[in-house]
């Protein structure tokens, strides 16, 4: 990921058109999962969702599963743990430094997964795990616990000021083979996402992406290049006087 690349993608950014006429607020916490299919080395697929056309928020576009970070999501105890240097990387430039806190963000990836496109990502065990409340009881009915040590941050984006919701999301990646569970017929034309779609990364930036998903799948694509090892850095991508940044974490 050199330079080039990274002054490419804070132009993207910077050049997008936005209507930032909305009264100004503080970004709100959040994640995103994109599950990569991997089967065929030389042409990685990736999982995309469309949101519904009546949406307010960005409708009709297609998007990673993600959501808001719940406070009970801390609490989801896990199969494994997050690598040392993502859970370093999770912790700077924040002001909790508590590592529950870091924890929140895969796993709050993981469980709007499930709620939004009906895959449950962990292992299997043989008794229900003990989960903080009906957000995650569907982990427990498929006896699955997250799998932390698999899962890898791969940017971090704050939306800019002025927009109608704001949020300072995460962006993990996981394997498709992480899959443990599905529940069917969580995707249907009535719900948030109307329908999925497994697109080979180069070919996904011709589907209707916001602007950070596709500077984000550039990310993915560029973290895939480089062997997806958890000490590579992170791009923090964050707005300074209606400037754009790019800062690697």
């Amino acid at each position: 990921m050199n330079d080039d690349h990274g002054r490419r993608m804070t132009a993207l950014m910077a050049d997008a058109q936005r209507d930032q006429s909305f009264p100004d607020s503080e970004p709100r916490d959040a994640a995103t999962l994109m599950l990569i299919d991997r089967a065929d080395p030389a042409n990685p697929k990736v999982l995309l969702g469309r949101r519904h056309a009546d949406h307010k928020f960005m409708p009709g576009k297609f998007v990673f599963p993600g959501g808001r970070i719940e406070p009970f999501d801390r609490k989801m105890p896990a199969a494994s743990e997050l690598h040392i240097d993502a859970q370093k990387k999770l912790l700077t430039r924040v002001a909790d430094q508590a590592p529950d806190y870091a924890r929140s963000f895969p796993l709050a990836a993981v469980r709007e997964t499930c709620e939004e496109t009906g895959l449950i990502l962990g292992v299997k065990r043989d008794a229900p795990p003990q989960v903080p409340g009906e957000a995650w009881i569907d982990f427990a009915r498929a006896l699955v616990l997250p799998d932390l040590a698999r899962i890898h941050f791969i940017a971090r984006a704050i939306t800019p000021p002025r927009r109608p919701k704001r949020f300072d999301t995460r962006f993990f990646t996981a394997d498709a083979t992480t899959i443990a569970h599905t529940i069917e017929g969580v995707v249907s034309p009535n719900s948030e996402l109307v329908e999925f779609v497994w697109s080979p990364i180069a070919e996904a930036a011709k589907l209707d992406l916001p602007t950070i998903t596709s500077v984000v799948l550039e990310e993915l694509n560029a973290r895939v290049a480089a062997g997806m090892a958890h000490d590579l850095p992170v791009p923090f991508y964050f707005t300074k006087d209606e400037k754009f940044f790019r800062e690697l974490l």
